[in-house]
Order: structure tokens, then sequence, then C-alpha cells
């Protein structure tokens, strides 16, 4: 367990509070170590001054197994995580970010999943087609969050993502990846299409 990321995630939340998407307390940012356990943003900490206390490192059965102080606790959101990290063995990275623009393209349709216009940033998240038809997997939103967790836990085992990415309805967007960097691109990948998207509405190109 030689590696630490929370500077890396420091750096991270950083970024996305510079851009509005982790204003506030909002959002939760974690990272897989070696032995499986993963370090998260503790809850109720203002995402643009992270220090490294402000993390707690849990197991993949969410037992606590480090904090800096006795006054903090997870993020309320940790379950997500949880569910990512079990689903998905290479994951090294989880980033979940609340945007006006994830929020806003979350209700463009009623459907369990959103269609991404096929445009050349996908090919940032791993979609190298002609023409393709990308489904985003959407999911409601309940107080309870591990009762969104349950619902990825249960859709991902029966019909794996296309893309490392899926969308919480009225909520924000969840990334995973190899890496606390790839898991930074894909977060400012998904954002820029979501921009895009609320554009090409905004134009009647959608």
């Amino acid at each position: 367990m030689n590696f630490d990321p929370r500077q890396q995630l420091i750096e991270a939340a950083g970024l996305f509070y510079a851009k509005n998407w982790m204003s506030g307390t909002a959002g939760n940012l974690s990272a897989r170590l070696n032995d499986n356990s993963f370090w998260i943003t503790a809850s109720g900490k203002n995402k643009g001054e992270l220090t490294q206390q402000d993390f707690i490192r849990l197991a993949l059965d969410g037992t606590i197994l480090e904090k800096p102080t006795t006054d903090i606790k997870p993020s309320a959101e940790t379950s997500i995580h949880q569910a990512i990290y079990n689903l998905i063995p290479e994951a090294k990275a989880c980033y979940h970010v609340h945007s006006i623009e994830a929020n806003l393209v979350s209700r463009f349709t009623e459907k369990n999943t959103l269609t991404l216009p096929p445009i050349e940033m996908l090919k940032g998240l791993g979609i190298w087609e002609e023409n393709p038809h990308i489904e985003m997997p959407l999911f409601d939103n309940y107080f309870h969050v591990p009762d969104i967790a349950a619902e990825i836990t249960q859709t991902f085992a029966s019909t794996p993502p296309k893309i490392p990415v899926l969308l919480i309805r009225n909520h924000g967007v969840t990334v995973w990846a190899n890496s606390t960097t790839t898991a930074r691109n894909y977060i400012e990948i998904i954002e820029y299409i979501f921009r895009y998207m609320i554009s090409a509405r905004q134009l009647n190109l959608a």
C-alpha cells in the first residue's frame, strides 16, 4: 500500500470545483489501492479546499480502515464507489460530480438510458466506431443512496456498460477508470458531451 493517491484526488477536486462541477461539498472522488481498499473524500468537505486529512480509507465491504480524525465520516455516496469497485476489477479510480449540465441532460429522456451524440469526443471514452450508437446507463435518484448502488449492481451484472460512465437522474455523473488521470479525463470528456447536447437542443439540432 505504498501508493497514496490522495494528492491526485485533491488536484482533481480543485479542477472540478473551479469548473463548478463540485460546488461546495458536492460530489466525491476515490482511488483504489493494491490491497483493494480505497481512499474516498469524506462527507461534508469543500472540494476546493481539500487536504489529506479529508479522506477515509475503506475496505470493499465498507469497513473503515483508516481515518485521520474521529469526527469525519465517509461520503454519502460511498456505496456507489463500492459497487463500481466490486463489479469492475480493473477500476482503480471512481469520480462522481454534480454539474448543472449532467442534471439537465438526465431530463432529456424518461428511459433508463441516454443516447449520446456520435461525435468525435466519444473516442476519449474508448469508442472507436463509425457513427456509434451509444446508450449511457441512466438510473433514478433515491434519497437512500444504497438503493441506487443496488440498481447499478443489478443492471451491470446483466448488462455490462459499453462506456465507463453512468448518470443518475437529477443528481450527477459517475466515471471509473484504470487510473486517476484517466478518470479525470473521462469526467472532462463526458461533461463536454453534455454541454454539446444542451447546445444542440437549444439550436434545434437535436
